[in-house]
C-alpha cells in the first residue's frame, strides 16, 4: 500500500450531509414562507420537486454551463413554478433565506467526527470543493469541522471547478506535495473520483448508497468507518 500523507475530502454528501440538511431546512421554509397556502402542494413535494432540480442545475454549475447566481435562484424558481405557483406568488427572499439557514445546520455523516479525528494526528487532511467559499465555512464551523483541516480549496479561490484536474493541481501546490502523497475521498464519481484520477491522485469513492457504476477507483467505501482499514 501507497504511503499516503495527505487526505483531500469532498465535503457536501461525504462529510456534511447535505441531503438531510436542506431537508430540513426546506421544511422550515416551507412554513415560514407559507408556501402551502399558494398551491395544491405538501413540504414533502416541495422537497422532493428541490432536490430534482437541484441535483441538475448543479450538474450544469460543475460543466460551466450556469453561474453561481442562476443555480441560486433558478432551482426555487424551476421547483415552485413545477409545482404550479405563479411567478407573482413565488417569495422573493426566498433564496436568500435558504443560503443563510442551511449552512447552519450539523448533519454529518455517520462516524465523521471520530475518523477524521483518528485520521488528523497521523495525515495533513483538506478540503477540495465545488461549493460557494462563504457558505462551505459557515458548514464546517456549524458542523464543528473546521478544526481538522488545513488548506479549504474551493472552486471560486482557484477559478477551476472539479473535474477540471487544476483544481486538484492548485491543491497539490498549496499542501506542497506530489499526487502519489494523497488520497482523494469523495462521494461523486465525476467531480471527486475522475477528477482527481486525471491529476494522478489515488481516490476512495464513498458510496453510501452501493450505487452500481462502472468507475474503477483505487478503494470504495459504504461507511467513512472503513477509511481506518485503507489508513
Amino acid at each position: 500500500m501507497k504511503k499516503y500523507t495527505h487526505i483531500l475530502f469532498d465535503l457536501d454528501h461525504t462529510l456534511w450531509d447535505f441531503e438531510k440538511n436542506a431537508e430540513e431546512t426546506l421544511y422550515a421554509l416551507f412554513d415560514q414562507f407559507a408556501l402551502g397556502e399558494h398551491g395544491k402542494f405538501d413540504c414533502n413535494s416541495f422537497y422532493r420537486k428541490y432536490r430534482f432540480i437541484n441535483t441538475r442545475l448543479w450538474d450544469l454549475y460543475n460543466k460551466g454551463k450556469i453561474t453561481q447566481e442562476e443555480l441560486r435562484h433558478q432551482r426555487f424558481q424551476k421547483t415552485l413554478l413545477g409545482l404550479g405557483l405563479q411567478q407573482h406568488q413565488i417569495p422573493a427572499g426566498l433564496p436568500d433565506a435558504y443560503t443563510t439557514l442551511c449552512p447552519t445546520k450539523t448533519a454529518v455523516f455517520p462516524y465523521t467526527h471520530e475518523v477524521l479525528a483518528y485520521l488528523q494526528p497521523r495525515y495533513g487532511l483538506h478540503i477540495i470543493t465545488n461549493g460557494f467559499k462563504e457558505i462551505q465555512y459557515v458548514k464546517m464551523n456549524s458542523s464543528q469541522l473546521h478544526p481538522y483541516f488545513k488548506e479549504i480549496v474551493t472552486s471560486e479561490c482557484c477559478g477551476y471547478k472539479k473535474p477540471d484536474k487544476r483544481i486538484f493541481e492548485h491543491a497539490l501546490q498549496r499542501i506542497n506535495v506530489t499526487p502519489d502523497e494523497c488520497l482523494m475521498v469523495g462521494d461523486n464519481l465525476e467531480c471527486d473520483i475522475e477528477g482527481a484520477k486525471a491529476a494522478g491522485i489515488d481516490q476512495v469513492f464513498f458510496n453510501p448508497e452501493n450505487r452500481r457504476h462502472r468507475s474503477k477507483p483505487t478503494y470504495e467505501i459504504r461507511c467513512l468507518s472503513e477509511l481506518k482499514q485503507i489508513l
